[in-house]
């Protein structure tokens, strides 16, 4: 017998667990999965990449993000969207932020909590491996290309975040 832990490899689905806003936006919590570059000596390098997924569609690329279900804290559900989206587990670190936004598909405000997570471990099979793509790039590249406003701006916060941390870091 194994001693591996089981990875669930089916998404949640429905919105009967979802939590909703006073004017009835979902709830939504997004993760900005990262690492840094390791060096061809396989030493850890300074060079901050980021993972982003394609929209379900595939014409589009955000960070994981999906609903914020009722049994779940927003540390939970970040992980669990990293997980289901990307395929990645790791470390949910500090809050970056919370948004609001309007949802193009209802025209109601949304809010949207986001999350770094620092990634420990890359999964070859994951629960939406067939429904999107997942790209890891440099911060520059993933900002142009990333379709949410909200995002770009805790993208921007974690960077700056971590930039103070190396600098006390030196």
């Amino acid at each position: 017998m194994s001693s591996e832990k089981m990875v669930c490899m089916v998404s949640r689905s429905g919105r009967e667990m979802q939590r909703y806003n006073s004017n009835g936006g979902r709830q939504v919590v997004g993760c900005i999965p990262y690492r840094y570059k390791q060096n061809i000596d396989g030493s850890m390098s300074n060079e901050l990449e980021v993972l982003l997924v394609s929209s379900q569609k595939g014409h589009t690329f955000m960070f994981p993000k999906g609903g914020w279900e009722v049994d779940e804290s927003l540390e939970e559900a970040a992980c669990r969207e990293s997980l289901e989206e990307a395929g990645v587990k790791g470390i949910v670190e500090q809050e970056l932020g919370e948004w609001s936004f309007i949802s193009k598909r209802y025209g109601i405000y949304c809010e949207g909590h986001m999350f770094p997570l620092l990634v420990k471990e890359q999964l070859d099979i994951w629960a939406e491996k067939n429904l999107r793509t997942r790209l890891w790039m440099d911060v520059v590249e993933a900002r142009d290309v990333c379709q949410h406003w909200w995002m770009k701006e805790a993208l921007d916060i974690l960077v700056h975040r971590l930039n103070l941390h190396q600098n006390k870091d030196t």
